[in-house]
């Protein structure tokens, strides 16, 4: 018979999960590693999930949506059917994975500072990576061993924003607003990577310059700002 879960165990084994699948990785992460760490019997696990499947779909909605409520659910969850994860997967990057400033910009022909236009893009890329951390690196990590889903973040979600911002500092470029680069789609990667290294990256060097989030935050738009600025 259906019954619903504790919420603060429940919460617990979410916690637990996305920890384990972000350091493992989708593959190598098994049932019994969540059973053992949160100290429940070998087994035990099943009550509350019927498969690894049904965990990391749990453990993806609930990093899109912590206010994921405990009443709604029904144990064990069971399998989701295949596809569905990848599906929602998609969706959310599609409702989620949009940079309101980014696109603005890119219709825009006449723009008085690009310097304050780039910053605002800029921080708007880095304040949507640090608010999403968590779900970003559980993703990220997943997708190495599972295709489709490597298809859907790095080959269609990630490429997007390259995309865009490559065609924003071609079209700032052109009317002399931003100094020249050796190649668009390159600096639009370095200005991604060097956001997400500080953004989400940085929290799991187990030597990290000590920073605090501001500090972090100022010295990525310092860095890409003056750099691309026109002299």
């Amino acid at each position: 018979m259906p019954r619903k879960p504790a919420a603060n165990r429940f919460n617990t084994l979410i916690e637990i999960a996305t920890r384990i699948f972000i350091q493992k990785g989708y593959r190598r992460t098994q049932m019994a590693d969540v059973t053992n760490a949160m100290g429940l019997s070998s087994g035990a696990i099943y009550r509350y999930l019927e498969s690894k499947e049904a965990l990391f779909d749990l453990i993806v909605r609930a990093a899109v949506s912590p206010e994921l409520l405990t009443k709604q659910i029904e144990l064990p969850i069971p399998t989701p059917q295949p596809g569905s994860t990848l599906s929602y997967v998609r969706q959310v990057v599609l409702r989620k994975g949009r940079f309101p400033v980014l696109e603005g910009a890119l219709g825009q022909k006449k723009v008085g500072d690009a310097r304050v236009e780039l910053e605002s893009i800029v921080r708007e890329l880095y304040r949507v990576m640090a608010r999403d951390r968590q779900g970003i690196m559980l993703v990220e990590r997943s997708a190495l061993d599972w295709p489709e889903l490597a298809f859907i973040w790095f080959g269609e979600m990630r490429a997007r924003l390259i995309d865009q911002l490559a065609s924003y500092l071609e079209s700032r470029i052109v009317r002399r607003q931003l100094r020249p680069v050796p190649d668009a789609k390159a600096a639009a990667r370095l200005i991604v990577e060097t956001c997400a290294f500080f953004a989400i990256h940085r929290h799991e060097d187990p030597f990290p310059t000590p920073m605090d989030e501001v500090l972090a935050e100022e010295t990525v738009v310092d860095a890409l700002v003056n750099g691309y600025k026109r002299r």
